[in-house]
């Protein structure tokens, strides 16, 4: 069976009270992660989840395709922040996110979220109760809200635009108790396995906007330094994977799901002094508080000022962090065919957060609005067209890599078929053959190569030095040990002292040094050179549907070589005595890379990468094997040439990325007309859902439902065209998803039971 990953990186907007609806996208995401981990343990489902196994099976079944699904990247500001950390929580532990369905239901009121201190009396500003009447600059008036939730709607808005003015009405105190509450309930909650890969690592991007803003060091020609005030955070938590995972300390987590979703003017701005009292008052320790401080804040803390230092909404700046979640990209290994998508939820395209009037668009901006519009709804706002370009480029990159190594194959295979054509045993591969074979391959391909080889040597040890400072970075503990930019300094300076920086020979190739030294730590070569085997065997099936079983041994063998050499790139791997060195590269760089070279040992695994090989290749048919042997031994002809458009990120992913939308536009297959037409949290300036409890459970709801709905989309867009389901399979699943959700929900949802009615009739 073809083994593929389809591996999400969530990018989770802002939406204020639109928060419920996008956790109800991230629930769906959660249970076909559930679903996908049970799929592959033989574990059985129930409930929703079932359906999303059945999913599974059927594409294994009709399509040959044993797909694994899982979100190893999230990145979310405000909203889509507080959903992000407790997504990733979820994914990292195995525990379970409905805790964070009973927060956003019960708690994202409010009457529960105002401060005890702001609380309206009966005469505070009186004057003040008109407004409830019309409350939303748009038009919106009262009396258009359902009739079963008005009556409550209009105590709550009176309520809201009575309490304190001037001030905060929001506390935050009160929802940093909520927040720590909501992670402890998800830490009782009886939790399953972790919902990745063994050893896959997973990253979380939250936004933060420093509101006095930090000075930052930029380097110029001249002046040689100038200081910029920054105003843009992103805390950042990693969980590298291993038998105990975590992301962090439950305050830690706390603290980033508070700071990023501070609506400016509704919340107070956060403050590491209130999560200490909070802690406090719930006799509650943080032993690694500093660390995370010195981690987060780093400007602050070196300041001596991170008590003090006053954080806001991550949407103001970052509403989309596209760019935390590209940048993770550089860190991700593939051990099978990888489907990569870029997945943002967007609540209400089209729809501004804050709309302060001129809602036909054709007015002059008055005096009030063009400032504020200035100050707060544009730059929120703004569109993520240059994240889908840098993406769009990095396809491209890959695309015309891929056109370069098709226009070589002929060329490739001649040279190949020079050296080897009239070897007697070449149809029959034994390890010691493929050594020598591959050996003389690449002498081959660096002779012919000439001068130009001293420009892919040095790319080739540039690769390596930055492969091992990066290495040595993630084997130091944080705050302790030289930076990255320090090893990579001192590995260079080991390098030209070993006489390294001398790549080509007098009479063409590499120099003896240089040949020894790849051999000890190229480390990246051999991993680029399975993938490249991995996409012809991929050409192979593709081109020829009935050689698939005889391609399945060979795929196993093929990401069995690639686990030897990916789990040398951990830091895990290595003992203590390396990690002690690598801590000391400054000093003792030479000790450093060689106890890292003689640890990885990658001598050996090459031998025994050949004998896995030879063993495989004997179960292909005479054709096949031939045209894998010839890649394998050719691949360093397309490595001297591709290696520059591949960059530093040959080594991680490298296939195209694409990019899904999951929003109530996107989602149709129930009800037509977006946001407008389903949700009820764009009400009031995106506050609606704060102000009922049947507004949260209707767009809780409805985004579970449009969350299945896309996923299953985007699920099946990940088959090959002559792999599709049958017709009406689609349909089926989604219809039976459907139900099943409306199921599970219904006794939970007790405020809105005409929507269940109507939901039934239109999903038939």
């Amino acid at each position: 069976m073809r083994e593929k990953e389809l591996r999400l990186a969530l990018v989770c907007y802002g939406g204020i009270s639109l928060a419920v609806y996008m956790h109800g996208i991230t629930k769906e995401v959660w249970r076909l992660a559930r679903a996908s981990r049970a799929f592959q343990d033989g574990e059985p489902c129930m409930g929703s989840q079932a359906v999303y196994r059945r999913l599974l099976e059927r594409i294994e079944a009709h399509a040959g395709i044993r797909l694994t699904v899982f979100s190893d990247i999230v990145a979310g500001a405000s909203a889509g922040g507080i959903n992000g950390i407790f997504l990733a929580q979820a994914i990292a532990t195995g525990q379970s996110l409905d805790p964070l369905t009973d927060l956003w239901l019960e708690a994202a009121d409010v009457e529960r979220l105002i401060d005890p201190e702001a609380r309206a009396t009966r005469l505070s500003k009186l004057w003040a109760i008109p407004l409830a009447m019309l409350a939303d600059r748009g038009g919106e008036a009262i009396e258009s809200v359902d009739p079963e939730t008005r009556a409550e709607v209009r105590r709550k808005l009176s309520s809201f635009v009575r309490a304190r003015w001037f001030e905060p009405p929001f506390g935050g105190e009160v929802f940093t108790g909520l927040l720590l509450d909501a992670l402890d309930a998800m830490a009782a909650s009886e939790a399953g396995p972790p919902l990745l890969p063994d050893e896959q690592p997973l990253d979380l991007y939250v936004t933060v906007t420093d509101f006095r803003g930090h000075p930052e060091r930029l380097r110029l020609n001249s002046p040689s330094e100038v200081v910029e005030t920054e105003h843009r955070l992103t805390i950042s938590f990693g969980d590298r994977g291993g038998p105990e995972r975590a992301l962090g300390a439950a305050a830690e987590l706390a603290f980033a799901a508070r700071a990023t979703a501070s609506f400016p003017g509704a919340f107070p701005p956060f403050t590491v002094r209130e999560l200490d009292a909070v802690l406090a008052a719930r006799a509650v320790e943080w032993p690694g508080r500093d660390k995370f401080l010195a981690r987060a804040l780093p400007r602050h803390m070196a300041a001596g000022m991170a008590d003090t230092a006053a954080l806001i909404d991550g949407s103001v700046l970052s509403n989309a962090p596209f760019r935390p979640a590209m940048d993770a990209l550089k860190n991700r290994s593939a051990r099978r065919e990888i489907d990569r998508r870029f997945v943002y939820i967007d609540p209400k395209p089209g729809i501004r957060s804050i709309r302060l009037g001129g809602a036909s668009g054709t007015e002059t901006p008055g005096f009030f609005q063009a400032i504020l519009g200035a100050l707060t709804e544009i730059p929120r706002e703004q569109p993520i067209r240059d994240n889908l370009e840098a993406l769009q480029g990095r396809s491209e990159r890959i695309a015309r890599m891929r056109r370069v190594i098709d226009a070589l194959k002929d060329e490739v295979e001649e040279a190949i078929v020079q050296l080897f054509g009239g070897t007697f045993f070449l149809d029959s591969p034994t390890p010691a053959r493929i050594a020598a074979w591959r050996a003389k391959a690449q002498t081959e391909a660096a002779r012919r190569s000439g001068p130009a080889y001293a420009a892919y040597g040095h790319l080739k040890l540039s690769g390596v030095v930055e492969e091992l400072a990066g290495l040595v970075r993630r084997m130091t503990p944080r705050g302790i040990g030289p930076t990255r930019t320090q090893s990579r300094e001192a590995i260079w300076a080991e390098l030209q002292r070993r006489g390294l920086d001398r790549v080509r020979a007098a009479g063409g190739g590499a120099t003896a040094a240089v040949i020894s030294f790849f051999r000890e730590h190229d480390l990246g070569f051999r991993i680029r050179r399975m993938r490249f085997l991995a996409q012809r065997l991929a050409a192979i099936q593709e081109a020829n549907d009935e050689l698939a079983p005889a391609c399945e041994a060979f795929e196993r063998c093929i990401y069995a070589i690639l686990a030897l050499y990916l789990e040398r790139e951990m830091a895990g791997y290595f003992d203590g005595v390396v990690a002690a060195l690598a801590c000391a590269v400054v000093e003792e760089a030479g000790a450093a890379i060689d106890a890292i070279g003689a640890a990885r040992d990658l001598r050996r695994i090459d031998e025994e990468a050949d004998r896995m090989l030879a063993d495989a290749l004997a179960e292909l048919p005479r054709v096949e094997r031939r045209d894998l042997l010839f890649a394998y031994l050719g691949f360093a002809f397309y490595d001297l040439a591709t290696l520059s458009l591949t960059g530093p990120e040959g080594d991680g992913e490298f296939d195209p990325v694409k990019v899904d939308r999951i929003s109530p536009d996107d989602a149709t297959a129930i009800r037509e007309g977006g946001a407008e037409a389903t949700l009820k949290g764009i009400r009031f300036n995106s506050f609606g859902a704060f102000f009922s409890r049947g507004y949260r459970e209707n767009d809780y709801l409805w985004g579970r439902l449009h969350g299945a709905d896309r996923l299953v989309d985007i699920v099946l867009s990940t088959l090959p065209a002559h792999r599709t389901l049958p017709p009406g399979v689609a349909a089926d699943l989604k219809h039976a998803l459907f139900r099943a959700i409306l199921a599970e929900e219904e006794p939970r949802l007790t405020a809105v039971p005409g929507l269940f009615e109507k939901l039934r009739a239109e999903i038939g």
